[in-house]
This record gives C-alpha cells, structure tokens and sequence, in this order.
C-alpha cells in the first residue's frame, strides 16, 4: 500500500512556500531571527512531507505543538519553586495551552483516521522536539516563546489554505466529530468547516499570547496589545460520543 504521507503534488507546494504569514513582530536580534530560521525549517519540512494533505499534516503538528505549553509550565514551575517566587499566571495558560492543543490533536485523529505509519511519525516527531524544545527552553525561554509565537503564525496560515480546499470543494466538509462538537459548544449540525474556524482562532490566541512571553522576558513593553480572542471552550473536555 502507497502511503500518500510522502506524495505532495507540486502546485500544494509552491502556493505553500508562497504564502508569507503576516508578521506580528518582526525579528529583532539574534535570538529573534533564530527562533524565525528554525520556524521557516519546521514549516520547509511540513510542506514537503504534507503539502495540501491537512488533515494528516494536523495530527503530526498538533503533537507537535502541545509540546511547548507543557514543557514552558513544567519548567516555569519549577523555577518558581526554586525562587520562591509568583508565575503571574504563566504556569496556568500555558498548562490550558498545551491541553487545547491536544485537544485539536484528539479532533483530527477522528477526521483524518491516521494509519500505523502516520503514528510512528507522531511518535518520533514528538520525542525528538520534546526534547529539542526542553533544552532551548533551559538555555533561552524568550527564544523558546518566540519560536512557539512564528511557528503558530504559520499554523494560522496552514488552517487558512485548510479552509480555502474546503471552499472549493478539495477537501471535504464532513460533519464535526462529537468532541470537537462538545469542546468548542459548537451546534450539533457543525461541520469540518467550523471546527477548522475554532482551531484557527485557537493558534491565533497562542501566537499573541507566546510573542507577549518572549518580548516580557527580553525586557520590552508589551503595553495593552491585545490577543486574538479565544473561542469558549468546554471546562469538562469529555463529551458524550
């Protein structure tokens, strides 16, 4: 059996590496541009193993991504304890951060059915980046957010070329699978459409709500930008299937 993990079609590529996410914080520094580099290397190797295949591509970068909140929580906690000292409410969003992420990762598992092979690259891309992401994050947090800021402007864009394939008619709109449905309080007659519209606005939050940590901890003013909304979430996240 093929599996088209491996098989991204030319036109799926170059509309991909085409499409440059607006900017909300233009790299100042070295640890700035590094954490933009090693985005645009995630984003280089997703393109080319996923390409337009989103369902698929999702349930790798979601594991991916609820890496960060959980690794910046442990993390932040345990410094706290060390200093003695108060989070500000870091350890707490970035705790509901990583939860939301694995949330959107339980989604796609239900839309996309991934096959054994697709687990495996779960699995090996998880182990590698939680580890990679352990020691940026004890070497350098503000890099550490910063690089979780680009790589969920990148998400954005990613679930943006999602809805457009939807649109016009590439991907299907299947109905939302019911924890999505309960998760989201979305209406029982929601599609992939609307879930897609959620986990959008999800990663737009996390994007404004990581590039404020890391310019918090490299010094700057943050003064009263303002995050994406959040979309209203279930508070007990097991929903009746």
């Amino acid at each position: 059996m093929v599996n088209k993990i491996l098989s991204p079609d030319a036109r799926a590529l170059a509309e991909e590496r085409d499409a440059e996410p607006v900017i909300h914080h233009e790299p100042q520094g070295f640890s700035d541009r590094f954490a933009l580099g090693f985005t645009r290397l995630l984003r280089f190797c997703a393109d080319t193993f996923f390409a337009k295949r989103y369902g698929h591509r999702a349930i790798v970068l979601e594991t991916v991504a609820a890496v960060p909140g959980m690794v910046g929580a442990t993390l932040q906690h345990l410094r706290c304890l060390r200093e003695m000292k108060d989070d500000e409410g870091w350890i707490r969003t970035l705790m509901e951060e990583a939860e939301n992420e694995r949330m959107h990762l339980m989604t796609f598992i239900e839309i996309a059915q991934p096959t054994w092979f697709e687990r495996m690259v779960v699995q090996l891309a998880q182990a590698v980046f939680y580890i990679g992401f352990f020691l940026l994050y004890l070497i350098s947090s503000r890099t550490a957010h910063r690089v979780v800021g680009y790589f969920e402007e990148e998400a954005v864009i990613s679930y943006t070329f999602y809805l457009k394939e939807i649109d016009e008619g590439r991907s299907p709109n299947v109905p939302a699978p019911a924890i999505a449905i309960h998760y989201w309080k979305m209406p029982a007659d929601a599609t992939l459409r609307d879930v897609v519209l959620k986990v959008r606005a999800d990663e737009a939050h996390h994007r404004d709500v990581n590039h404020g940590f890391a310019s918090t901890l490299a010094g700057k003013p943050t003064g009263e930008v303002a995050s994406a909304a959040y979309p209203p979430h279930a508070t007990e996240l097991r929903g009746t299937a």
